[in-house]
């Protein structure tokens, strides 16, 4: 599976040691790395389709600081998608309101019907981008319903069905940002956690540090503004359990990358 890290901080806060810590891992995740870097409606992303500790860029990147109050981080394990650039997370497009949404993902969705028709509009392969997609549609079909922009919360809810629906029977770790929230998500037992401090809260698949690490709230999608929860959704239950099918669903594709 692939790896994901976030961050979301009322200061800007330097993240190097985390982020080096984070791409070590890569050694078990080869096949890219990317980085994004928000600021209110903007984003900044930098990616590659090697090995994260095989890449000069990506060392000499981590040898000034970052300092941010919101980044994504992501490593790939390719299972949906060849081994290139446009299949490199982090993924980000703009709805039609002008909001930028920028998405990392990790697992495999197996079967859900709304996201095959955008395997003819993505840029790469993977299903993750068409996650992205999907989720800026309905953005979109809501805001033309109510002929305005939502604010956060009706944002928040929207969101929230749709993870109901979408987590069904599929792996769905995931961190997205839409300019003023961080969405957070796991269905996966044990493969997301949060360390919050004062001022900021991280995230990521594996703990980074000796700090007090937490498992995230499970199967219930999150989100927070600067730092701090301020939404929780409705506890779904579609916990991710590998399976035989899917097992084996995964190893056919992967042998073909």
């Amino acid at each position: 599976m692939c790896e994901i890290f976030g961050i979301s901080s009322k200061e800007s806060c330097q993240i190097n040691g985390y982020l080096k810590e984070f791409f070590t891992h890569s050694n078990a995740h080869p096949h890219g790395w990317g980085i994004a870097c928000m600021e209110d409606n903007e984003v900044f992303i930098e990616k590659e389709p090697i090995q994260a500790t095989k890449s000069n860029y990506l060392k000499e990147r981590l040898s000034v600081p970052i300092k941010v109050r919101t980044a994504l981080a992501h490593i790939r394990y390719a299972t949906i998608g060849n081994v290139e650039y446009k299949n490199c997370h982090p993924y980000s497009m703009k709805d039609k309101g002008g909001r930028r949404w920028t998405l990392i993902h990790n697992g495999t969705i197996f079967e859900y019907q709304p996201l095959n028709k955008y395997a003819n509009i993505q840029n790469g392969d993977t299903d993750s981008e068409r996650i992205l997609l999907y989720l800026v549609d309905r953005v979109n079909q809501r805001e033309r319903q109510l002929q305005r922009k939502m604010n956060e919360e009706e944002r928040f809810h929207l969101l929230d069905s749709i993870i109901i629906e979408m987590s069904e029977g599929n792996k769905l770790n995931l961190l997205l940002y839409d300019g003023e929230l961080l969405y957070v998500h796991t269905n996966y037992e044990k493969s997301l956690y949060e360390l919050e401090k004062e001022e900021h809260t991280l995230f990521s698949t594996s703990p980074l540090d000796k700090e007090e690490w937490h498992e995230v709230v499970f199967t219930t999608l999150l989100a927070y503004r600067q730092g701090k929860r301020i939404f929780s959704g409705t506890n779904h239950g579609n916990e991710y359990i590998d399976n035989e099918e899917n097992l084996k669903f995964l190893y056919s594709i992967f042998s073909d990358l």
